[in-house]
């Protein structure tokens, strides 16, 4: 599929998504620490689409290595199912249970050599549902820290085209940056087990995150 018909996409999922938060749930604000709830009243749609489609593109650009966007995926759902257990939504974290037994599944198959792909299907609705279920436990402050991972990932494509644009020469020696990794001599299982541990890593800190300025 091409980048423009993807963003299409994105955007016309995020559109549902926003109409049936403002509109059906009545959710116009979001918490950031320290500032506590925000109304952006009508903003909020275009906040919500925003948030969508970058969440996917990122999640879509870093499956590029086996085990690599199905392990990321696995940690931040984890991490997901955890906030909404004890924020007293069990029937949400029972959902973010099965999604991330599924990945679980796949995992086992996908890591090097991978037998199973996740592709664009897969990549863009797992990244979709996990931007809903962050704004469902109004904790989509968190995600740029549990998802650190995808956010590089997503930007390392932006930084690339301008800077390229810019100075006519790259910034790095391939995008998305898991490439820029292997292109100067990692392994791949080296490129991917490390994204892991960062992503745990941040993920833990997400979780304290979120409990200690806790909507």
């Amino acid at each position: 599929l091409r980048f423009r018909f993807k963003v299409f996409l994105y955007a016309a999922i995020g559109a549902i998504g926003a109409y049936w938060f403002y509109f059906k749930l009545g959710i116009s604000s979001v918490f950031v620490p320290l500032l506590q709830n925000i109304d952006l009243s009508w903003a909020f749609l275009i906040f919500f689409v925003l948030a969508i489609v970058w969440t996917s593109f990122s999640v879509n650009q870093t499956d590029g290595l086996d085990g690599l966007a199905g392990g990321v995926l696995l940690i931040n759902f984890l991490v997901m199912a955890i906030i909404s257990y004890f924020s007293g939504r069990p029937n949400l974290a029972a959902m973010i249970s099965v999604v991330s037994g599924a990945l679980l599944a796949f995992l086992w198959f996908n890591v090097y050599p991978a037998r199973f792909f996740m592709g664009d299907t897969g990549s863009m609705g797992l990244g979709i549902l996990l931007a809903i279920v962050a704004f469902l436990n109004n904790a989509v402050y968190i995600l740029p820290i549990c998802g650190i991972i995808f956010m590089i990932e997503g930007a390392s494509i932006f930084i690339q085209m301008a800077y390229k644009k810019l100075f006519g020469k790259k910034l790095f020696l391939s995008s998305p940056i898991h490439h820029h990794f292997e292109a100067y001599g990692w392994p791949e299982t080296k490129v991917t087990m490390r994204f892991w541990i960062i992503t745990a890593v941040f993920s833990l800190f997400s979780v304290v995150v979120f409990f200690t300025f806790k909507p």
